[in-house]
């Protein structure tokens, strides 16, 4: 019995980039169309089967420690990513600046979809989601270098909003304009949630 079933939820790709290996910063170059593989987007700084463990894995594994790579792509929504430029009281954001992978419209509530999510592809791409995606300081120092003195509003703002992190679990043709169909985990959610800390 499947796992994962259909929803009757799906986006349009609106925007893809690609934040390049060698550029030393966050900000990201638009692309029209890639071939992703299992490794992500070729020739971005976050693909690979591994990384080095940072602050979001900081209560499992020590900073730089080799783990699988499920932050391949940030994939943010549009309608999210309109919503933290009117709290910040900026005309637009321009997903380069916070080194967006893709932008997608048309998911409600986007960065809230359960974890192991997928975005199946009409190439028959599959993206995995595998959790919401934290905002940090490096987006804003991008917006404040197109924007001086809004900057430090971006990580207040984004909170809830800042989208997803994924990866390829299998590879595929990706283009503007392509359709993205949610598929979710067909489980409830946990019963416990509500005892753990922070919850």
């Amino acid at each position: 019995m499947p796992a994962l079933k259909p929803t009757s939820f799906s986006a349009r790709i609106t925007w893809l980039g690609r934040v390049a290996e060698d550029r030393g910063t966050l900000r990201s170059t638009p692309l029209e169309e890639v071939d992703a593989t299992l490794d992500g987007f070729p020739g971005e700084t976050h693909g690979g089967a591994t990384r080095p463990a940072c602050s979001r894995v900081s209560t499992q594994y020590e900073r730089g420690t080799e783990i699988r790579n499920v932050r391949q792509l940030s994939i943010v929504s549009a309608e999210e990513l309109a919503e933290i430029a009117a709290a910040m009281a900026l005309d637009h954001i321009d997903p380069a600046w916070i080194g967006a992978s893709m932008v997608i419209k048309g998911i409600p509530d986007f960065s809230h979809v359960p974890p192991s999510s997928r975005l199946m592809a009409a190439s028959g791409a599959g993206i995995t989601i595998d959790m919401e995606n934290r905002p940090c300081i490096y987006p804003g120092r991008e917006i404040e270098k197109e924007a001086e003195g809004f900057g430090k509003r971006f990580k207040p703002a984004a909170k809830g909003r800042r989208g997803v992190t994924a990866w390829m679990e299998y590879g595929g043709h990706l283009a503007i304009g392509d359709t993205l169909v949610l598929h979710v985990p067909d489980q409830p959610v946990w019963a416990h949630l509500s005892q753990t800390p922070g919850s």
